[in-house]
């Protein structure tokens, strides 16, 4: 068994994590001018000279109820050549970048868009609170969970009010839809690998205010309403329920003068240093939900443990999530586009 376990950490090394190359400097660079672009709440002489061109959306800009859009596999290559698809893997690159190196307790900035939006989970977190599981025959999915949902379906548009700046108020059904899509299925009662966007200037605290609080909120209602997680692949998958604070956590890790990739399945190590460390929380939050042996319950967690440094493991796990994620048509069926996340090709430029 043993002998098998190596030979499987070889080939997810080979196939993902060996001669990683970066590939992030251009979509870090466009996603860093769009979001400058997206605040004209920034005094123009705090941004960039070279980007002194750059002007922000006119509030005259016309907002859309988002909608599927890929409804069959053929559409997959609509989705891969739009301009959606380009944003959100700019932005995901640029918030990696952001982060490496730096640990939870950096001290970041934290402007008022990101208290607002920390207020607004606040409130998520509140009402699971308010709403108990029930008593039910069946272990997984518990029906409370849909009236939390219903709350949040009824309020969605009032909670984004109170973080979209007023001029863009015509937004908030927009947005109000991204945020009802990132809590799961009400009807299902299962919560899918996250792909939610934010567009916030401030790089850092997006991931370790709102991101980071987002992940305890939504564990919270995963432990709660014990909700399943849509499409698992069991033991072959990273995660049951996230990707991207491995993503950004491994980031965060490359460099550490001490911890190497083979520590994470140390308890040890993952006690001592998960306050400082997105993808140490991430593995005490498995290892507190299930039980066994590592190897055996989270096995591509195990194997990646086998890769020789946190940089490597960080582009591995970039074209994992692309691979694995968003090239797959059924977790991208679900997705929905709009004006802030277009469906029409990439515009070059």
């Amino acid at each position: 068994m043993q002998r098998l376990y190596e030979l499987k950490a070889n080939l997810v090394y080979k196939n993902e994590f060996e001669d990683s190359q970066d590939c992030t400097v251009k979509p870090v660079l466009e996603t860093m001018k769009k979001l400058d672009a997206y605040n004209p709440s920034i005094p123009k002489a705090e941004k960039s000279t070279a980007d002194s061109s750059e002007e922000a959306p006119p509030a005259t800009q016309n907002f859309i109820i988002p909608k599927k859009e890929i409804h069959t596999v053929p559409d997959m290559g609509k989705w891969k050549r739009s301009q959606a698809y380009a944003d959100y893997i700019g932005f995901i690159l640029t918030l990696n970048e952001g982060v490496k190196g730096k640990k939870l307790t950096f001290d970041y900035k934290v402007s008022e868009a990101i208290e607002k939006l920390v207020a607004l989970l606040d409130t998520l977190d509140r009402w699971i609170d308010e709403t108990p599981p029930v008593d039910q025959p069946s272990r997984f999915g518990n029906k409370a969970y849909r009236t939390w949902y219903a709350k949040l379906d009824q309020e969605a548009e009032n909670l984004v009010a109170t973080v979209v700046p007023t001029h863009l108020a015509a937004a908030v059904p927009e947005v109000a839809v991204y945020l009802k899509e990132a809590v799961g299925n009400s009807t299902r009662i299962d919560y899918g690998t996250d792909i939610g966007v934010l567009r916030v200037d401030d790089q850092v605290a997006i991931v370790f205010k709102v991101f980071d609080r987002y992940l305890e909120v939504m564990r919270k209602l995963q432990k709660t309403y014990r909700m399943e997680p849509a499409g698992s692949q069991g033991v072959w998958g990273l995660d049951d329920f996230q990707f991207l604070p491995f993503i950004w956590g491994s980031s965060q890790l490359i460099d550490h003068p001490h911890l190497e990739p083979r520590h994470f399945v140390d308890e040890k190590a993952v006690s001592e240093n998960h306050k400082d460390y997105m993808f140490l929380q991430c593995i005490l939050f498995i290892t507190e939900m299930k039980t066994g042996p590592f190897a055996e319950h989270s096995n591509q967690l195990w194997n990646i443990s086998a890769v020789p440094s946190w940089s490597k493991v960080n582009q591995g796990l970039i074209r994992m999530y692309k691979a694995e994620c968003l090239e797959k048509f059924p977790v991208i069926q679900h997705f929905k586009f709009g004006s802030l996340l277009p469906i029409h090709p990439v515009t070059s430029g």
